[in-house]
């Protein structure tokens, strides 16, 4: 990341935050000792950002049945050992 001194910083305030907000971000040093780190900012409006996923959004409103995790097993087999009744994909139509 790159240094700037403290004047500069002062001095190009303007030019440094908009390459900030372009991704460019910057250390502030006083007698070659950083300071502080600028860099953009992310938010919700930001299509960069990732929606959050809301935990628990539909409690309440569906069920899962006590079985799921057997549902099927017999036609998953079958499917993984090639004996089902769709038709593979080598065209057997």
């Amino acid at each position: 990341m790159r240094q700037v001194n403290l004047h500069e910083a002062k001095t190009h305030l303007s030019r440094l935050v908009a390459e900030a907000v372009a991704g460019e971000g910057f250390v502030i040093c006083k007698a070659g000792k950083p300071l502080v780190q600028v860099t953009r900012l992310t938010s919700a409006d930001d299509p960069a950002t990732p929606p959050r996923r809301r935990l628990g959004l539909l409690a309440g409103q569906c069920s899962v049945p006590d079985d799921f995790d057997r549902i099927a097993t017999e036609e998953i087999a079958d499917l993984f050992e090639g004996q089902s009744a769709f038709p593979s994909a080598m065209g057997e139509l």
